[in-house]
């Protein structure tokens, strides 16, 4: 390609990704801030709401069948047009991933946002670019929308973007593009209200001593399994439910029952939700069971294999957030700090990406402790052995 012909492709992404980031950070706007909304009454209300988890989940089943089915693909419908094993995602999966996501958060489920949200990301870029003709690489147009659809840390948003789409390389055609994505997106978002989520990490750890950095390494090692082991469950337990009980009305609602009461029972709905609840406590000082991360990884693979909807991202932030305070105080080193290193290092695992948790990092937790978090997240990358939560990931 000469290189103006290349200047005026990438104008025409560019103005694109403008397009996207203002339209998706207008309705990711909308979803978390009417997720924040319900979050905050299921947590007052929970005993009312809880038992009518299995019910929320066959109206959640019967909603897609009766409008989209081919929308249940959610992620992987995302990754087969990427792969062009088909051609179009439905528009209605945006309102359908939305309502399934706020009712399962409403009556309890253990699920997140930031998956949904880049489900609409992509959804959206992939139709404009369509219906635009604009078909010179369809794989830009999905990465521009994932990036704006995870774009409350726009920088994490663009490289996981990018490094969930294509395995050993990174697509740096799209890069400048998903980028203005998601600062756009992100400008949108926060304009309209959604609020970014951030915290000043004043403890470090020096790196001198041999215990000191055994104790990281051993840190690094514990986080990237335990993303693993998130990856790895979400997916037999997927296949798991899906061949004994075929039947997806029969399977959410019989199996939605033992969820909605164990989560009723231990602790009195803690575990519900995004886990936003478990982060502010890990962050406050306050609280944290060491089993906290344990129960909230296992409660979430089950809401999700069983076929409520919602992302996992929040929820392993979650996971790495209570993990890294309990391993802070095993090993000897600031409980504020692992957590924190937790709360990247483990969604780097389970997504099996390396730039965009220490992104995240930069981003969320800032700059003083960079070199920790590109060690930590070397190490859970290099433990973690390719085994993703996007199942159809990677092509």
């Amino acid at each position: 390609m000469q290189k103006k012909d290349y200047i005026i492709q990438l104008l025409k992404y560019i103005i694109m990704a403008i397009v996207v980031g203002i339209i998706v950070g207008t309705i990711d706007a909308l979803f978390g801030r009417v997720l924040i909304a319900i979050s905050e009454f299921r947590t007052i209300h929970y005993q009312y709401l809880l038992p009518f988890l299995p019910i929320a989940g066959l109206v959640i089943t019967a909603m897609y069948y009766v409008f989209s089915k081919l929308s249940l693909k959610g992620m992987k419908l995302v990754f087969e047009v990427g792969q062009q094993k088909t051609d179009s995602i439905p528009l209605l999966l945006i309102p359908l991933v939305m309502i399934g996501t706020w009712l399962t958060h409403l009556f309890g489920g253990s699920a997140g946002r930031e998956g949904v949200a880049v489900q609409i990301g992509a959804t959206l870029s992939h139709a404009l670019g369509r219906k635009l003709n604009f078909p010179e690489n369809g794989r830009i147009m999905l990465v521009i929308g994932m990036a704006a659809g995870f774009c409350q840390t726009p920088l994490s948003a663009t490289f996981f973007a990018i490094e969930v789409i294509v395995i050993g390389k990174m697509d740096y055609e799209a890069l400048l593009p998903a980028l203005a994505s998601a600062y756009i997106a992100a400008f949108t978002s926060h304009s309209l209200g959604l609020e970014k989520f951030s915290v000043a990490i004043k403890n470090t750890i020096n790196l001198t001593g041999t215990k000191t950095i055994i104790s990281v390494i051993i840190l690094g090692i514990l986080f990237g399994l335990t993303g693993r082991l998130f990856s790895f469950s979400l997916s037999k337990l997927k296949a798991f439910m899906g061949e004994t009980i075929m039947n997806q009305y029969l399977r959410i609602v019989v199996m939605a029952i033992p969820l909605a009461a164990l989560l009723f029972i231990i602790h009195g709905s803690r575990y519900s939700g995004l886990g936003t609840n478990i982060i502010s406590a890990g962050f406050a000082g306050q609280s944290i069971y060491s089993y906290d991360w344990l129960l909230k990884l296992l409660f979430t693979i089950f809401t999700l294999a069983i076929g409520f909807q919602g992302g996992e991202v929040t929820p392993l932030f979650s996971i790495g957030t209570s993990l890294g305070v309990i391993l802070g105080g095993i090993l000897g080193l600031p409980p504020m700090l692992c957590a924190a290193l937790g709360y990247a290092a483990v969604f780097g695992s389970a997504t099996n990406t390396l730039i965009a948790p220490i992104m995240i990092g930069l981003e969320v937790f800032g700059g003083a402790d960079m070199v920790l978090f590109v060690i930590i997240c070397v190490i859970a990358y290099g433990v973690n052995g390719n085994i993703s939560i996007y199942a159809q990931e990677k092509f």
